[in-house]
C-alpha cells in the first residue's frame, strides 16, 4: 500500500490526492509527499469504532471533494468505497492480495461494516488489481470476477534496502555457525493458520538433508502464536541442534538475515504473491517457493527461482540439496549480482509504477472516449 500511494504522488505529482489511513495516527518522520496531497487518519478512535468512523470520513469527504476515482488498498476498505459509488456514481479499484479476496466465505471477512457482502463490493468495483496471475485465477474461478475487469499489478519492494554481501559475523556468532556451514532460511509470521507457509516442510526434509549435508543449519524468523506448536515438531524430529526460531527481527537486521543465508526457503500453499522472495533473490540468494500459489509469480515460472510441490517432503529436500551443493540446472542462482538485478528489472518499483501509470492512463482515456460517445 505504501509502494502504492508513492507511485500516485510520482505519476500525479501536482494533482490533488486525499489518502485516508484506518490505523495510523500520524505520517512517519521525514516522511516526503506532495503539498498537493492531503492527509486523514483515524489511528486515535477507539480499535472498536475505528471502521465505521474511517468510512464515515471516507464517505463525507467522497461527497464534499467528488474524486475522480477511489482506489482501495485493501478489500476491506472497499466498504466505503462501494457505498460512495452507491450514492454518487464515483469509480473505485480496490487491491485484490490473496485469500481474503479469492476465499471470501472463509476468511472471516464476508460481512462488515452495516453488514455489507464483501462479495458484493468486490463485484462492484470498476477494476480490480490482482498482486498475482494465481490470484487472478482465483478470483474468476472462485468469485466469478469478469476477467477484463481484473488487471496484474505484481507487488515490488525497495530493492535499496537490500545487498549482495557476505554472511554478517554478528550473526555467525548469534546463532553459533560458522561461514561455511550451509544455512536455509524463512522468513515467515508463525501465526496459528499460517501452516500453509511451509516451514513445517522443510522442517521435516531436514532429516533427509542432513544424510547428505550433516552441519546444514535451519532458522526461521518470525513471531506467532504457532511457535510452541513449532518447537514440539523440532523435539519430535530430533532437531534442535540444528534449528533455530530466531523470532522478530528488527527491519535494520533483516538484510543480514538474508546474506546469512545460502538459500531461501518458503514452500507455501496460499501465498498471494509472496514479498519476501523478492527480498531474498535481491540479496542474490536462491529461492525454493510452492507451485501452487503466487510464489510462482514471483519467482517468474523457476526464471528466478525453484518451484517444488509444497506437499512433497522428499522433493523439498532433494531440491535443497541440489541448489547447497550448487547441482541444481539453473546457473542464474549461482549468480547473485546477475540474479539481484533480473529481480529489479521485473519487480523493482519503478516497473510497478510504469504499469500502474499505463492502467490509470488507459482507464481515463477509456471513460473520455464513452462520455464523447454521450454526448
Amino acid at each position: 500500500s505504501g509502494f502504492l500511494l508513492e507511485a500516485l504522488q510520482n505519476i500525479y505529482n501536482q494533482k490533488n490526492i486525499d489518502i485516508f489511513l484506518m490505523h495510523d495516527k500520524k505520517l512517519p518522520e521525514n516522511y516526503k509527499c506532495s503539498s498537493y496531497n492531503k492527509f486523514h487518519f483515524t489511528g486515535k478512535w477507539h480499535p472498536k469504532l475505528r471502521v465505521p468512523a474511517f468510512a464515515a470520513q471516507a464517505i463525507a469527504h467522497g461527497f464534499y471533494q467528488h474524486p475522480n476515482l477511489v482506489i482501495s488498498s485493501h478489500l476491506n476498505f472497499t466498504l466505503a468505497a462501494y457505498w460512495l459509488k452507491k450514492l454518487t456514481g464515483i469509480p473505485y479499484w480496490t487491491v485484490a492480495h490473496g485469500i481474503e479476496a479469492w476465499d471470501i466465505q472463509n476468511s472471516g471477512l464476508r460481512k462488515s461494516f452495516y453488514h455489507t457482502d464483501l462479495n458484493k463490493t468486490l463485484h462492484e468495483a470498476d477494476k480490480i488489481l490482482a498482486v498475482s496471475n494465481f490470484t487472478r485465477d482465483r478470483l474468476i474461478t472462485e468469485q466469478n470476477i469478469k476477467p477484463e475487469k481484473i488487471s496484474i499489478l505484481p507487488n515490488t519492494f525497495d530493492a535499496s534496502r537490500f545487498q549482495v554481501l557476505s554472511k554478517p559475523k554478528y550473526l555467525l556468532e548469534r546463532y553459533r555457525l560458522h561461514a561455511e556451514q550451509p544455512v536455509i532460511l524463512t522468513v515467515a509470521r508463525l501465526g496459528e493458520n499460517e501452516g500453509y507457509k511451509g516451514y513445517d516442510k522443510v522442517l521435516q526434509a531436514i532429516p533427509h538433508i542432513r544424510q547428505t549435508i550433516p552441519d546444514v543449519h535451519y532458522i526461521i524468523a518470525g513471531k506467532g502464536k504457532d511457535k510452541a506448536r513449532v518447537e514440539q515438531l523440532i523435539t519430535q524430529l530430533e532437531l534442535q541442534d540444528c534449528v533455530t526460531l530466531a523470532g522478530f527481527v528488527p527491519d535494520e537486521e533483516l538484510r543480514d538475515h538474508y546474506n546469512l543465508c545460502d538459500v531461501f526457503a518458503m514452500p507455501s500453499k496460499k501465498e498471494g504473491f509472496g514479498i519476501v522472495y523478492l527480498e531474498a533473490l535481491s540479496s542474490g540468494k536462491p529461492v525454493l517457493a510452492g507451485n501452487q500459489d503466487g510464489a510462482v509469480d514471483a519467482v517468474s515460472n523457476g526464471e528466478l527461482g525453484v518451484l517444488v510441490n509444497p506437499d512433497d517432503v522428499e522433493s523439498i529436500a532433494k531440491y535443497l540439496v541440489q541448489i547447497l551443493q550448487g547441482s541444481y540446472p539453473n546457473p542464474l542462482l549461482y549468480q547473485p549480482l546477475a540474479l539481484r538485478q533480473k529481480v529489479i528489472d521485473k519487480f523493482g518499483f519503478e516497473v510497478f509504477q510504469e504499469t500502474l501509470a499505463a492502467y490509470l492512463k488507459q482507464y481515463f482515456q477509456d471513460i473520455k472516449t464513452q462520455d464523447t460517445k454521450r454526448s
